[in-house]
């Protein structure tokens, strides 16, 4: 979750790009293909942008997009609730101010459920930033009508939108189309140049490792009298599966997708314990407040994963992984180390003057567009949300989850057609409390 708090500090430091730069990126460019070829060249036309989910991580991008090239154009917007669009564009309108970047018509301002389309269908590039449920359908649309892609991560909140996305972005390489995925540490300089460091053999191979995102949790939306149960699982979204998919996978993703990247492979287990012992109100839904996971790969290595939305407690987002000749190890202040077994720098980074890695990963999308270069992040996307939500299976159930009998998996938590009339697919007890899930009871295939 990248907090909606800093959204108006994020528009008010924009960070001036320089086109065409040649910032690193573990993301895969596929090669470059003859002009005749392309079918979504657009070498200096102006590019049209759309907006789809308005809330304040997509507030950001949208400001980063906007940033990241100076042809382009916010031109359509959409979201489920209409204060919330008008909030975004206030912010992007004020942030945009003297330049013609913002241009978003009354008759391109879509609410909604099937606002998303509408908006998608004017664009050239469109930023996915809804809560991630809606992830898939929007992200298959996307590319079937050949838009350039910015997604946030998690992709999907189940099994079948995993798969959903996988088969849209295999069709979306087939069609030479750009898709960036919100994993930001992929075009992180401190993330990017340690792995080449560890490529290098510095560490030897990497055999074991510890991913953390412990932290006090994030906001919660109180209910309002006037709102039907869907409004208010809509507005309070981070507390339920269907819509979140447990911060396990909303938050924890990032950490868990580096053990993944770093590794080379994605695991063939899972098997955890977890619960919810101090966020145990109604208001946080059905989610859990810790998770702990060990994974287990192809390669032997066992990765730890542990998160915790907990006051009081010890905050900690990083990662740690052991070689058999060193340790390899970030921390939050942008850092990156090598060590021996003895303590002793091998390598050691410190990346405080880096660029915004939120900044780049669009500055790279853009550029590869107009450079008629391919970015595919969408494969790696939906296997680190595989992942995560192998994760959340093992803690939920207590039982070993294995790669291959999971993304089998038919368990579907996001309903198709969802109208303003439609129930929820989970609804509160007499209490007003929810199901929480249960280890030893609880089915998750």
């Amino acid at each position: 979750m990248k907090n909606p708090k800093k959204t108006s500090k994020i528009l008010k430091s924009r960070r001036n790009f320089v086109k065409n730069s040649a910032l690193l990126t573990g993301a895969i460019m596929l090669p470059t293909m003859p002009l005749s070829s392309m079918v979504n060249v657009h070498n200096d036309k102006k590019l049209k942008i759309a907006l789809i989910g308005c809330g304040g991580r997509g507030t950001g991008a949208a400001n980063q997009a906007l940033n990241a090239d100076e042809n382009v154009e916010l031109i359509a917007m959409a979201d489920a609730f209409e204060d919330r669009l008008k909030s975004s564009l206030g912010h992007l309108t004020e942030a945009f101010q003297g330049t013609k970047k913002v241009n978003v018509k009354e008759k391109n301002q879509f609410i909604g459920f099937d606002a998303a389309q509408k908006a998608m269908d004017l664009a050239d590039v469109v930023i996915l930033t809804t809560p991630p449920g809606f992830r898939p359908q929007h992200f298959e649309y996307a590319v079937k009508t050949g838009k350039h892609i910015f997604m946030e991560k998690p992709v999907a909140t189940d099994v079948p939108g995993v798969r959903k996305v996988l088969a849209a972005a295999k069709l979306a390489k087939e069609k030479k189309l750009n898709v960036v995925v919100g994993l930001q540490r992929h075009y992180q300089k401190q993330y990017i140049e340690l792995l080449n460091q560890i490529k290098a053999d510095k560490i030897g191979k990497i055999v074991s490792g510890q991913v953390y995102w412990n932290s006090n949790g994030v906001w919660v939306k109180e209910r309002q009298p006037s709102q039907s149960e869907l409004e208010y699982q809509m507005r309070n979204w981070y507390y339920f599966n269907w819509l979140c998919g447990d911060h396990i996978l909303e938050q924890h993703i990032h950490n868990i997708d580096v053990a993944n990247w770093f590794l080379d492979e994605y695991p063939v287990s899972a098997q955890g314990m977890g619960g919810r012992q101090v966020r145990t109100g109604k208001e946080y839904g059905e989610i859990f407040d810790h998770h702990f996971v060990e994974y287990t790969y192809p390669s032997g290595a066992v990765i730890s994963s542990q998160c915790r939305h907990q006051k009081g407690t010890m905050n900690k987002v990083t990662e740690v992984f052991q070689g058999t000749k060193g340790i390899a190890l970030t921390n939050e202040a942008g850092s990156a180390y090598l060590k021996d077994f003895e303590g002793n720098n091998i390598y050691k980074r410190k990346g405080k003057d880096d660029p915004n890695p939120y900044q780049v990963e669009h500055d790279k999308l853009f550029a590869s567009i107009r450079n008629n270069e391919v970015i595919s992040d969408a494969e790696n996307g939906a296997k680190s949300t595989m992942t995560a939500i192998m994760g959340r299976m093992a803690t939920y159930s207590g039982k070993i989850i294995n790669w291959d009998e999971a993304i089998k998996s038919e368990l579907k938590l996001v309903p198709d057609n969802l109208d303003w009339n439609s129930t929820p697919p989970v609804l509160p007890k007499e209490d007003g409390s929810y199901e929480i899930p249960m280890p030893g009871k609880t089915i998750v295939m």
